[in-house]
């Protein structure tokens, strides 16, 4: 199934047990009891909303115009991207289980109704019929975009196939989304706990052990949630410890996922043939920018290319540096990234615990508003009264001068039965001003209770960045007069670009010391521990890039091998052992936990790809004064703002003035290697 934009994990309302009531004739934010019975009546509200528009779409008699065919067209997909989105968040945020059970339900009762809506030659033909007038040939660009992009979507989910195949394709479909939802489900509810004894927190900040007193017995409780396994995989020196808790988080979803993931290939796999495409990789691709298949295996080989020499490097030094302490170690996937920790602090003379101390999650935040409200040319103005699903939420309008543009949530920390990671949704679609868009930040970091600073580590930071990122191109570019050409609408191979060239502003001293402060002391980040930190940065990212060849060569492979012979563990052990600078873990599953399985489906490509863009697109602002020349401004003008209006490659074109450039990906990787690190050979380090 091809899942769009905006009917997969994007757009999700507001909803969550304890909410503000709202008005129950709020088309927006209409669940206000907070159980069961209020999601479902206000979705089947929306349900009914969908036929209506697709009745007057149908009812249309002589001529097709804009006005009667694709403005209904438009409202209905506006109504059931507010509907899924409903459901959605509930399944993602849900206060207790029978509600995420609920949305759950709903979710998979709205795909089938999306795909009624795509299977429907009655719409279809009005649209073709339209695209073909006089009206359609003279609307504007974006619309004759929308209209040409509408009609190829409808194509390649096979609207114009025969009843007998149509009928097949809505159950596959809908089986399709059915094991998504399983899939997904699995992982956020599979919350795993070890119990250890405080010596064995050895290495670990002393804000983490602050957060984990010894209860009656002596024992501490650690859990798979990111605060917990993330810093115990950098830190931990017991390398039991690491490999216990590392286990548990990568076999999250595990077993149960197996069978579903074999299932969902199955489907997928039979759906691409219905539809007369070899592979579900095939389709997949056809509406990417990427371009197909082979342009997808052509761009991986280049991407490993430029990685390989890099890569190799870091490897040999890491494995010089963890043999000259411990002779016959063995680097597994629990290990490479503590050892690289120990080995940036040996090289570069930088220690990612004390910087900690300098990422207070307050100072944080408010860092990433400040450094978006200035690349961006908008403020945010803190909302006091908005309806929240907890506490800890906090609520930003977006400003364009004195006028709202849209509405930004930030859920940051981490609860039993949320959704984990962290992500960005988009909460409500814009519509030129008659609807404006809304989305929420989603994280696990520390942080949000009494006493808690919430340090956060330098990745925290950049995760925070990348996922505000989202939510700015979102805002920005859901401007637009339609609702299906909000920003998440544009090519799915294109949607990671602008949040990971965010990211980029981070390396910049006159950035992080806007916001990097001591907690206690309140000292700036000094520049000498900035330039530290950023060669430590930089060594690892060939080591990077090859572990995202383990994913995108993974996801691409299971949905082009024969999907009844597949062993999805063995292809995972097998490109693990091709690209992965580490040994694999034993009693490892990180497949069963790979949730972009179901997003992004054989596409995982994408980040690697959206990497080239990003690093091309910082390259055009100037570093040393990255938020006072032209590009800021141009940037958003050319990139941000069109939303889905214009194919993303041409997005890319307008702002770099040609495409993007495969030789700056391996200019970025071998940053770490301008200027040679000291020798290590005889620096303390500590380990087991």
């Amino acid at each position: 199934m091809k899942t769009k934009p905006w009917l997969g994990a994007t757009f999700a309302l507001l909803v969550a047990a304890g909410a503000q009531a709202t008005s129950s004739t709020d088309p927006l934010h209409g669940w206000t009891g907070g159980d069961s019975a209020s999601l479902d009546a206000w979705v089947h509200a929306r349900i009914d909303g969908i036929k209506a528009q697709i009745a007057k779409l149908h009812a249309v008699q002589g001529q097709r115009t804009i006005d009667n065919t694709l403005v209904p067209y438009d409202e209905a997909l506006n109504q059931l991207g507010l509907a899924f989105g409903q459901a959605h968040m509930i399944n993602a945020l849900g206060a207790d289980k029978a509600l995420r059970d609920k949305g759950q339900e709903l979710q998979q009762a709205l795909s089938s109704i999306d795909t009624e809506i795509t299977l429907d030659v009655a719409t279809y033909d009005a649209l073709r019929s339209l695209s073909t007038s006089e009206a359609g040939k003279a609307a504007d660009p974006a619309t004759r975009h929308y209209l040409d992009r509408t009609l190829l979507e409808l194509r390649l989910a096979g609207v114009d196939r025969d009843t007998t195949t149509r009928e097949r394709i809505t159950q596959l479909r809908d089986q399709i989304a059915a094991l998504e939802l399983s899939f997904s489900r699995n992982i956020q509810e599979d919350k795993r706990t070890l119990s250890v004894s405080p010596d064995q927190l050895a290495g670990m900040p002393n804000d983490f052990i602050a957060r984990h007193p010894p209860d009656a017995s002596g024992h501490i409780l650690l859990t798979t949630d990111q605060p917990d396994a993330l810093p115990v995989e950098k830190f931990a020196s017991n390398a039991q410890l690491r490999s216990d808790l590392v286990t548990a988080y990568l076999n999250r979803g595990w077993p149960a996922n197996d069978e579903v993931l074999h299932q969902l290939l199955q489907a997928r796999e039979e759906l691409a043939h219905v539809l007369k495409f070899d592979t579900y990789a095939d389709l997949a691709m056809a509406d990417q920018m990427i371009g197909g298949k082979a342009e997808a295996r052509q761009f991986l080989d280049q991407a490993q290319a430029a990685a390989a020499p890099a890569a190799d490097r870091e490897a040999r030094l890491l494995r010089d540096f963890v043999h000259g302490r411990q002779p016959d170690a063995h680097i597994t996937g629990a290990d490479f990234i503590y050892w690289q920790e120990q080995y940036r602090r040996a090289a570069y003379d930088f220690d990612a615990q004390t910087v900690r101390a300098y990422f207070p999650f307050n100072a944080v935040q408010a860092g990433v508003l400040d450094t978006a409200s200035r690349i961006f040319h908008v403020s945010f103005r803190p909302v006091s009264n908005a309806v929240v699903w907890h506490p800890a939420v906090t609520t930003f309008d977006v400003l364009d001068g004195q006028k709202k543009i849209g509405r930004i949530y930030l859920d940051m920390h981490p609860r039993d039965g949320k959704s984990q990671g962290s992500s960005a949704w988009a909460l409500i679609p814009g519509m030129g001003g008659r609807q404006l868009p809304e989305g929420v930040v989603v994280g696990n970091v520390a942080g949000g209770e009494p006493g808690d600073p919430g340090l956060m580590d330098y990745s925290d930071v950049v995760a925070f960045f990348h996922q505000f990122g989202l939510q700015m191109q979102h805002i920005l570019g859901s401007q637009t007069r339609w609702s299906a050409q909000s920003a998440f609408n544009v090519e799915r191979d294109f949607i990671q670009a602008p949040p990971q060239m965010l990211e980029e502003f981070l390396h910049l001293p006159s950035v992080l010391q806007g916001f990097a402060r001591h907690y206690k002391t309140g000292e700036v980040l000094p520049l000498a521990t900035i330039q530290a930190m950023n060669r430590s940065t930089a060594y690892g990212r060939g080591s990077w890039l090859q572990q995202q060849m383990v994913y995108a060569t993974y996801a691409l492979q299971i949905h082009e091998l024969p999907a009844k012979a597949i062993d999805v563990g063995e292809v995972w052990a097998d490109d693990e052992k091709r690209f992965a600078p580490y040994e694999s873990l034993p009693g490892a599953h990180p497949y069963a936990s790979f949730t972009q399985l179901t997003g992004y489906t054989s596409n995982y490509y994408t980040y690697l790809l959206d990497k080239v863009i990003a690093v091309d697109f910082f390259r055009q602002f100037d570093p040393s004064h990255p938020f006072d020349g032209a590009a800021t401004m141009r940037y958003r003008r050319a990139v941000i703002e069109p939303g889905a209006t214009k194919p993303a490659a041409e997005l890319v074109k307008n702002f770099l003035g040609r495409p993007q450039d495969m030789k700056v990906l391996a200019s970025w990787i071998n940053e770490a290697f301008i200027d040679p690190p000291p020798t290590v050979a005889t620096q303390k380090v500590s380990g087991p």
